[in-house]
């Protein structure tokens, strides 16, 4: 099955660019990668080995500046591997979309009351 990436039109929430760990469990295992874009219905987290689209996966992050630890359920609705160079100019990662909407509003909640220095995409 080929990757998918959204397109940028199609996103509904504005993004924060932002660097910050991500602890996540899957039945693949548990990690600890970097995420680099949030939103407000999902991240964006770094990964040479994502897991495959459609994987449920726990979430468990800090963002920065924040003392809140946030805990949400997602799914991966896309992922793109490593590739040359040539290639891909995208990085590998995975694009992982909340799907639990309580735990989400914490963090719609906190990206809001981000400083505007950490920018919106």
């Amino acid at each position: 099955m080929a990757d998918m990436v959204p397109h940028p039109e199609r996103r509904q929430h504005r993004r924060r660019s932002v660097r910050f760990l991500v602890d996540y469990v899957s039945r693949h295992g548990v990690r600890c990668e970097y995420a680099n874009t949030l939103g407000a219905g999902g991240l964006f987290v770094e990964s040479d080995d994502p897991l495959p689209q459609g994987a449920p996966l726990r979430l468990r992050f800090r963002l920065p500046g924040g003392d809140r630890l946030h805990e949400v359920e997602g799914r991966v609705v896309w992922s793109q591997r490593s590739q040359p160079l040539e290639a891909s100019a995208r990085a590998p990662g995975m694009g992982v979309q909340f799907t639990d909407r309580v735990s989400a509003a914490g963090v719609v909640r906190e990206i809001e009351d981000m400083p505007d220095w950490l920018g919106l995409l």
